[in-house]
């Protein structure tokens, strides 16, 4: 338990060399001392299972997309376990298409996701100007390769898609599937 977590899930405002950055006010919270070797700047999202930020890589440099998994969620071996599949559906799939995964703690406090970090906006986001023809072959390129590695997605949404310099890509294996897995979702969640 990090003392910077209580003042984050109240709403309260963080500060600290941990950035070198003036305050970051945060909704639910910020894992303010970092995760492995990578140090957090700021949120970049949330979803059912987690919280992804933008943080620095200090041993290698450059931007990662860190998703953690939500505090309240840590202690349920189910969670835990979901969190686990879709780090491993992430890691099966090779190409350019997705966001590849640079570092994991599975085994943490509170496990941890690290990816490459895909500057741009998501589909939902984008507005006028989209290359259709583009994105059609982008995606179709990502749903091949996903598929080679034998991964279902199943959450292949405009939010799941980040519109890049290099083309589409796909994100948030969350509740993916592959083939020799179990299903972990059922109504509801």
């Amino acid at each position: 338990p990090n003392p910077v977590v209580n003042a984050a899930v109240t709403g309260g405002s963080l500060a600290g060399p941990w950035c070198g950055r003036p305050a970051i006010s945060v909704g639910r919270f910020l894992p303010a001392w970092g995760m492995g070797p990578y140090r957090v700047i700021r949120p970049l999202g949330s979803g059912g299972m987690g919280e992804v930020f933008l943080a620095v890589d200090d041993e290698r440099g450059g931007e990662v997309a860190l998703k953690v998994l939500r505090p309240e969620l840590c202690a349920d071996p189910a969670f835990r376990q979901r969190f686990a599949r879709e780090v491993e559906a992430a890691r099966r799939v090779q190409g350019r298409s997705i966001a590849r995964v640079v570092g994991a703690d599975l085994d943490a406090e509170q496990p941890w996701i690290a990816t490459e970090y895909l500057a741009g906006p998501t589909l939902r986001e984008a507005h006028d100007g989209v290359d259709l023809r583009a994105l059609a072959a982008g995606l179709a390129r990502a749903l091949a390769d996903i598929h080679a590695a034998g991964v279902v997605h199943r959450d292949l949404t405009p939010s799941n898609v980040i519109l890049g310099a290099d083309g589409p890509r796909v994100v948030d294996f969350g509740i993916a599937w592959f083939g020799d897995a179990t299903t972990l979702t059922r109504t509801g969640t």
